[in-house]
């Protein structure tokens, strides 16, 4: 399986990003955009492992505390070929707290994670190619988040789904 965890959003918070992927998608010459079901913000990428276990257990012994996430601002990363454009946090010391403790639980679990370090961001779209300068209004919704997911990246019919496959409630 190919998993990940993940911070899922309220109704509210998928309502927003959507909306602000509609006016992504309105200023763009071309793009493949996140769907409202997709839309999550990743703490770590594992990639493909048969070790669900190990990742919740790494999940739980980082012991979350209960934090709030905010919507703060929209950037890009930019690639040839089209950017990876998204939905940036007001910075938490909670939420970058838990993922220092989430990144050493996995390394003693032996898993390999990605060395350019965390930085919170929700991808609205990828390979866009934009037509006009990036200037989406945001609206600073705020959520507090209570759980912690384990995911699971499959394609189903022609299309990424993410798929909880268990979860650390805080």
């Amino acid at each position: 399986m190919r998993l990940f965890v993940a911070v899922l959003f309220t109704p509210e918070i998928i309502a927003e990003l959507s909306a602000a992927t509609d006016r992504l998608r309105n200023v763009a010459v071309s793009g493949n955009f996140t769907r409202p079901e997709n839309l999550h913000l990743t703490l770590a990428f594992l990639g493909e492992t048969s070790r669900a276990d190990a990742i919740r257990s790494a999940m739980a012994k980082a012991s979350p505390k209960p934090f709030t996430l905010t919507l703060s601002h929209f950037g890009r990363f930019k690639n040839t070929g089209g950017d990876i454009v998204w939905a940036g946090l007001r910075e938490d010391s909670a939420l970058s707290d838990y993922v220092e403790r989430l990144y050493f639980a996995l390394r003693g679990e032996n898993f390999r994670l990605d060395e350019r370090g965390f930085k919170p961001h929700i991808t609205l779209g990828r390979e866009v190619v934009l037509n006009a300068p990036l200037d989406i209004p945001v609206n600073p919704l705020s959520m507090e988040c209570r759980k912690i997911s384990l995911m699971k990246s499959e394609r189903l019919g022609g299309r990424i789904c993410y798929t909880e496959v268990d979860s650390v409630s805080i």
